[in-house]
């Protein structure tokens, strides 16, 4: 039996906190060339629907990386993301607030040289009393050469 499989069906988490300032956001918008005014303008935020900036939702998603890295620190595997189902943001996540995340290894196959894992995240925020994203993470272990 792997580690993962070890695992299936125990929460892990949570994760530390990882800040989400303004900077982030901005940097994020710029690099993935969505600058809607929601997440780059707090003036005219502030009289939006959520009373300033907020994360782009993919910025959530994308920071169960660090936060996967975290709980599975690299050891012999390299760990690869190999796709996301049912992704879902009930809350947004306002700037200048953080984030952390919580994991329930689901299921573990063996695949060639390594491992498919189906990880279920929910990801709160400081801010904010609801999940701001749920999603279920497919990942690769990998062994190294």
């Amino acid at each position: 039996m792997s580690a993962l499989e070890e695992l299936v069906g125990v929460e892990l988490g949570p994760t530390s906190w990882i800040d989400v300032p303004q900077a982030r956001i901005d940097a994020f918008a710029e690099a993935t060339n969505d600058p809607q005014w929601i997440h780059v303008d707090p003036e005219r935020a502030a009289e939006g629907p959520f009373g300033g900036t907020i994360a782009h939702g993919f910025l959530t998603l994308s920071l169960c990386v660090p936060m996967l890295y975290e709980l599975f620190p690299p050891s012999g595997a390299t760990l690869v993301n190999y796709g996301v189902d049912r992704v879902r943001f009930p809350a947004p996540v306002p700037s200048g607030s953080r984030v952390r995340g919580r994991f329930v290894v689901r299921s573990v196959e063996g695949r060639g040289n390594g491992e498919r894992a189906t990880i279920d995240a929910r990801i709160e925020c400081d801010a904010v009393e609801k999940p701001v994203c749920v999603a279920e993470l497919v990942v690769l272990t990998l062994t190294n050469p």
